[in-house]
């Protein structure tokens, strides 16, 4: 009886080869789901994003899109989040007699995203004012200058 013939109790070719395969890491997908098998891209970018510890970033992120629905459509109007970084999120009022409103409802936004990312994300909400206007623009700006107090003396 030849090896590897039916019955002779050696491996055929095919069998070898699967064992090559195997050993070498290249074996192919079998029926059933494998690791190899292609992903979808949302299966790939939560895997991404869980290797990476972006899940905090991510859901301030989603937050941030969803922000009118967070703290309302008046506060919305007024207020813009501006960046989200080690646990605090920085909030940009459009005058400061909203900043100081701001403050004020602290404790009821950061309630709300508690609720909506789980406690301890954002660690500190930080409320600014408006950003003071610039005077270091146009043509004819001095190097060194000091804005417009260069006119008067």
């Amino acid at each position: 009886v030849l090896p590897g013939a039916p019955g002779s109790g050696g491996k055929s070719s095919d069998q070898r080869r699967r064992e090559e395969r195997r050993r070498r890491g290249t074996a192919m997908s079998g029926a059933g789901p494998d690791d190899r098998d292609p992903q979808t891209v949302g299966r790939s970018v939560d895997r991404l994003v869980g290797e990476l510890g972006w899940s905090a970033p991510v859901a301030v992120g989603g937050v941030v899109g969803r922000w009118e629905q967070v703290v309302g459509p008046e506060v919305a109007a007024h207020a813009t989040p501006e960046r989200f970084a080690d646990g605090v999120l920085v909030v940009r009022a459009d005058s400061t007699a909203w900043a100081t409103q701001l403050r004020l409802l602290e404790p009821v936004i950061a309630r709300r995203l508690d609720e909506e990312l789980g406690a301890g994300v954002v660690v500190k909400l930080q409320v600014r004012g408006p950003g003071a206007p610039s005077w270091r623009r146009g043509p004819r700006r001095a190097p060194g200058g000091r804005g417009p107090r260069d006119t008067y003396g």
